[in-house]
């Protein structure tokens, strides 16, 4: 099922069906993401016929091999001077365009971090600093987006108006639930969907503390829409399709599916606890359903760390150390939880399996897995009894899976 919710959002395969007909003009490729250099190669393959430029950006360690576009790698999540100067190169790529021109941007989750151009005076320690801030505030995705994309020359729509008056296309691969393009990568080349007072009531809303150069780009800010309303975007993969893809799977094996939806977020641990009470139910009295049974979500759970109670893991694992001690080696179920771009974290797993014997496996080795939850570190635990699974970079990002096996 993991591997089928990876593969429904493979570049290779769902770049191609969607491209729009050939231009006239110039063919100029950009774009930002996990995955944008492997939608890059897959563009290329998919139109070997046709003359084409460009660059994207995408994190260190995510680059593939093209012939044409430029595939500039960045930091992520903290954005750094490589994230300025792809931006730089974004832009610069799509001036001077005409009518006749086709511009493709291919757009995939972490391309806020990757694609960075302050606005004003702004600088890259101006950013960061504002970034740290909404990180730590307490602000949604959504609202934190909001917030950057007015900071910046290239979010909220400025790419496409800067590539006027060329066609926009826009590839997106999905990683928030809702799939709204305005959120992912910040909307490059969508409309600015928040007035400036609205942006400023969430900036007074969470008491930010701005540095003067964003308060002056934000005094001068106005209310215009920076492209067309009705821009040419193209959801071509997203967590809703891989748990469609993930449930196939599993109803061909027999199996009754309960899809709880893309958008489960809260504490990686009570997370844990939630899903281990429902399928303790689904095992002991058949609700919400009746086993053989999937439970399947998608979304991002959050762990917040205490001073000084750091170990090593990410919300998937935190979660799955969570379930399994909820489980209390229950037998006839299992787990699995992973990011499906291949990174729990700042990890090197993508996340973990649980089974009825991984408490058992742990205490065969001396190990409390209630003490390494509370110290956050679910990787270390699950290293020790070798139950991480380690993809590497999957080149393409829709978010969080997880399911869970009761029978």
């Amino acid at each position: 099922m993991f591997d089928a919710a990876i593969a429904s959002a493979n570049p290779m395969k769902v770049v191609a069906p969607n491209l729009p007909e050939k231009p006239i003009g110039r063919c100029i490729v950009v774009g930002a993401g996990k995955a944008s250099a492997a939608m890059a190669a897959a563009l290329e393959a998919a139109w070997p016929d046709v003359e084409m430029s460009g660059v994207v950006v995408t994190r260190y360690g995510h680059a593939v091999p093209t012939q044409h576009i430029q595939i500039i790698e960045a930091a992520h999540p903290v954005p750094d001077e490589k994230s300025v100067a792809a931006s730089a190169l974004v832009l610069a790529a799509v001036k001077n365009l005409n009518s006749d021109d086709l511009v493709i941007a291919l757009i995939s989750g972490g391309g806020s971090a990757l694609l960075v151009s302050p606005a004003g005076e702004m600088t890259l320690a101006d950013k960061q600093d504002v970034n740290r801030q909404l990180l730590n505030c307490g602000a949604s995705i959504h609202e934190m987006n909001a917030v950057r994309r007015r900071l910046s020359r290239i979010k909220g729509g400025r790419l496409a108006a800067a590539a006027a008056p060329a066609r926009v296309v826009t590839l997106v691969i999905s990683d928030v639930p809702g799939d709204d393009p305005a959120i992912i990568a910040s909307g490059p080349t969508v409309p600015e969907p928040l007035s400036i007072s609205d942006v400023m009531a969430i900036i007074a809303r969470y008491d930010l503390d701005l540095p003067v150069s964003a308060k002056a780009v934000l005094a001068a800010a106005q209310d215009e829409s920076a492209i067309a309303s009705n821009p040419d975007v193209r959801m071509i993969a997203s967590p809703s399709m891989a748990l469609d893809a993930a449930e196939k799977v599993a109803k061909s094996y027999g199996l009754a599916t309960l899809i709880l939806g893309d958008a489960l977020e809260g504490e990686a641990r009570e997370a844990g606890k939630l899903l281990g009470g429902i399928s303790l139910s689904v095992k002991a009295n058949g609700l919400p359903l009746q086993g053989p049974a999937v439970l399947l979500s998608g979304g991002e759970t959050t762990v917040t760390i205490e001073k000084g109670n750091a170990g090593r893991g990410g919300r998937n694992t935190e979660f799955l150390l969570s379930l399994a001690v909820t489980l209390q080696e229950v037998k006839g179920i299992w787990a699995l939880a992973g990011d499906t771009d291949g990174i729990d974290g700042t990890e090197d797993a993508a996340g973990a399996i649980v089974t009825p014997s991984t408490l058992l496996s742990g205490r065969d080795l001396k190990l409390d897995a209630r003490a390494f939850l509370k110290a956050h570190d679910s990787y270390s635990y699950f290293d020790a009894i070798g139950s991480l699974i380690k993809t590497g970079p999957t080149l393409t990002n829709v978010n969080d899976f997880r399911a869970i096996l009761i029978v």
